[in-house]
């Protein structure tokens, strides 16, 4: 940490402001002034906790897209029909079989058997042919979109959440203060802080396996070299086969994630694989913690802009995207 601020000192004290900053956003108790320029403290609170929520799913989309796009370096456009492909599995299952839990696991293994298939038949063949894999995958997502509109048809599917997770719950976050002094603290749904709790989990456990296991060792050889790592006896496609799959999978437990954050509906495959694609870009190809952070920012991003400028919310993500390309264009936690 030391010699990294001794490498950036602006960059550091810059961040160091913007922590302390934010930090007394939202822990100090608002005066009246602070509130007539940006509202209620309760709103503020609620737009940063949906931003940090929608980040983590975001992230959950983002890091199988990283998985696939970053490190194996297959051009999967269809990224988004598998979230959303899996969003309409998870909610049949949910319907039929009444668990929430069940629908991600279904949904998982699912898209995942769908993630093979498109590894097995199209990308196995098109091994660095990127403008190939691209107009595919393009083909593929119009028709994996015209049957799920077939099949579901255009309306909006929303997965309920069962009833030991329905409601909110109270934070540690003071929204305001009574005439009497006491504090009012904010309550927010439970489903939403146990999701994000999950991703959290999951993107450590993902970072972890690829930077200290076996299995990661060999994934990342096989990017930088895969003859070399054939020829010393690895079976690569089968490797590869299982890294597209579970990549795949995360897509269509997301889909479950976003059905119950959000809803379901045409034209969501879209918005996840563009926003797959501007975290991947923000947070670093391959890189798992970049993509969290990438995730985080856009979520962020998002929300604070449909809150306080609704006009403009959608520049913001665009800005971001800009302004890492042109100052760091690998990425912001990626030194590729």
């Amino acid at each position: 940490m030391i010699p990294l601020i001794e490498r950036h000192p602006t960059r550091s004290a810059i961040i160091a402001v913007v922590a302390v900053v934010l930090l007394w956003l939202v822990f100090a108790v608002w005066p009246e002034s602070l509130e007539e320029a940006l509202g209620r403290k309760k709103i503020f609170l609620h737009a940063l906790l949906n931003g940090i929520t929608l980040g983590a799913l975001y992230f959950l989309v983002a890091s199988g897209f990283t998985l696939i796009f970053g490190l194996m370096r297959n051009v999967n456009l269809a990224h988004g029909s598998l979230y959303l492909l899996g969003g309409y599995i998870g909610f049949e299952i949910a319907e039929w079989t009444g668990s929430w839990l069940f629908s991600f696991i279904v949904a998982f293994v699912a898209v995942a058997l769908v993630g093979i298939v498109l590894q097995y038949v199209v990308f196995r063949r098109m091994e660095g042919q990127d403008l190939r894999q691209t107009l595919v995958t393009i083909g593929i997502s119009i028709v994996l979109a015209d049957l799920m509109l077939w099949i579901w048809g255009g309306d909006f599917y929303q997965i309920l959440t069962p009833e030991w997770l329905s409601g909110p719950v109270e934070t540690f976050f003071v929204s305001a203060v009574r005439s009497s002094g006491e504090p009012v603290y904010l309550t927010y749904p439970f489903v939403r802080l146990l999701i994000l709790l999950a991703s959290v989990v999951l993107g450590v456990g993902m970072w972890l396996v690829l930077s200290r296991t076996r299995i990661g060792m060999l994934i990342r050889a096989g990017v930088d070299d895969r003859d070399m790592l054939a020829a010393s006896g690895v079976r690569i496609q089968l490797l590869f086969l299982g890294v597209f799959a579970f990549g795949a999978g995360l897509a269509g437990m997301a889909g479950v994630v976003g059905g119950t954050f959000q809803s379901l509906a045409p034209g969501e495959d879209i918005r996840f694989l563009l926003a797959s694609l501007v975290v991947v870009i923000v947070g670093g190809m391959g890189s798992i913690p970049g993509a969290a952070l990438g995730a985080l920012l856009i979520g962020l991003a998002e929300q604070f802009g449909s809150v306080y400028v609704p006009t403009y919310a959608v520049v913001f993500t665009f800005l971001i995207m800009v302004l890492v390309l042109a100052f760091r264009p690998q990425g912001l936690l990626s030194n590729r």
